[in-house]
């Protein structure tokens, strides 16, 4: 069977339907129609062209096993152009077009525009992108990972391995501000020291100046929050000499990245629940199922992998519920384990995933595997009340 993507609608954005091509048993029925606000301009369309590749896998595997109790699925996409108010306005066009749920979006600043939308209209929103955690609500899960999985692995292992003075480097955003305000006092408690912190913000082609700062302070550690419009610092950074003597800890770094460092900033460490050039059978067998679809050059990010995995859940709440009632699948998703290339994926009652994670490092163009940290609970920072 050939997927295959069509135009649905317009919100003065980019919407459009990922579906069945050939027949199934399930076509006769009407659609479970899910909703996806994603970026596909305005800077980190990167990573939502991954995410998008996940959710069509997803779609593409339901839909050839019969689809959902006998219906197929559809994805329609709405393109919030990586700013807070299209967000919020497709959020609210998708849900009341009649969607199930709504997959999205990429960043804090649009996941924090959408959420008040999903709880006043009550639909679950399935986050599947690395952040700050904090949140708690009937309404969201989070399929990615938050500090504790990701921050509280990296500190440690750097500190041991490399040194503990660190300078935190980050976007003037609310992801790297949150983060950095988590990692301070983690860093302290290892015995460490933050020797500067700085923000860029989005408008600096020439990073000179902020390499000789990071330098001077002699740092062992950058920790770098910086993606889409600061990713030039690396190659310049690494051309001025300064990975000699420190080593990038990289919050949020993907296969999705390296492109973008032309070969350069090598043995970059990161923290990420999958690592594409993986020896595991399923992680190969994954990573090849997406380039059939996408083409052999493509690159499979952890983006591809917990996009894919908000569906597959989806899919298995609904069957659990018995039917396609909003509420039902709230419930049945809290507790859910569901299978994922790198093992069984489990949703708490917090509505965070516990999962496999894996500390890796740039090689090459690729991000090969340091060391498998097996499955690491979530520590959200918060807890859901009783229901």
């Amino acid at each position: 069977m050939k997927l295959r993507s069509i135009k649905c609608m317009t919100f003065a954005l980019l919407v459009c339907c990922a579906g069945l091509g050939a027949s199934t048993g399930a076509d006769a029925a009407e659609p479970i129609r899910i909703g996806a606000v994603l970026s596909f301009s305005g800077g980190v369309e990167l990573y939502g062209q991954q995410a998008k590749l996940g959710l069509d896998l997803a779609v593409k595997d339901i839909n050839a096993a019969g689809g959902i109790l006998g219906r197929p699925v559809e994805v329609i996409y709405a393109d919030d152009k990586t700013r807070p108010g299209s967000a919020a306005t497709a959020m609210q066009s998708l849900i009341e077009s009649g969607v199930l749920a709504v997959v999205g979006p990429i960043t804090s600043q649009n996941f924090n525009a959408i959420t008040p939308v999903a709880e006043s209209l009550k639909t679950p929103l399935l986050y599947a992108t690395n952040y700050e955690g904090g949140k708690c609500s009937r309404y969201v899960f989070s399929f990615s990972t938050v500090p504790n999985q990701e921050l509280g692995q990296l500190l440690p292992y750097m500190n041991q391995t490399f040194g503990n003075t660190y300078f935190l480097l980050g976007a003037d955003r609310v992801w790297p501000h949150q983060m950095f305000g988590i990692a301070q006092p983690l860093i302290e408690k290892l015995g460490g020291k933050v020797v500067g912190t700085q923000y860029t913000l989005g408008t600096e082609k020439d990073f000179t100046p902020l390499i000789a700062q990071v330098s001077a302070s002699k740092a062992k550690v950058l920790l770098f929050a910086l993606k889409g419009d600061g990713m030039d610092f690396i190659r310049q950074a690494d051309d001025q000499g300064l990975f000699k003597d420190t080593t990038v800890a990289f919050l949020g770094l993907s296969e999705v990245d390296l492109g973008i460092f032309r070969g350069k900033g090598q043995n970059m460490v990161t923290v990420v629940p999958s690592v594409a050039t993986s020896d595991d059978p399923s992680v190969k067998a994954f990573v090849a199922k997406v380039r059939a679809e996408a083409g052999a050059d493509a690159v499979v990010s952890n983006y591809v992998m917990t996009h894919y995995n908000t569906l597959i859940a989806l899919k298995a709440a609904i069957e659990k519920a018995g039917k396609v009632d909003k509420e039902a699948v709230i419930d049945a998703l809290a507790g859910l384990v569901i299978p994922s290339p790198t093992g069984p994926v489990t949703i708490d009652q917090n509505h965070y995933t516990t999962m496999n994670m894996f500390i890796a490092k740039t090689q090459g163009r690729d991000l090969v595997t340091v060391r498998a940290l097996g499955e690491i609970a979530p520590q959200p920072g918060c807890k859901l009340a009783d229901r």
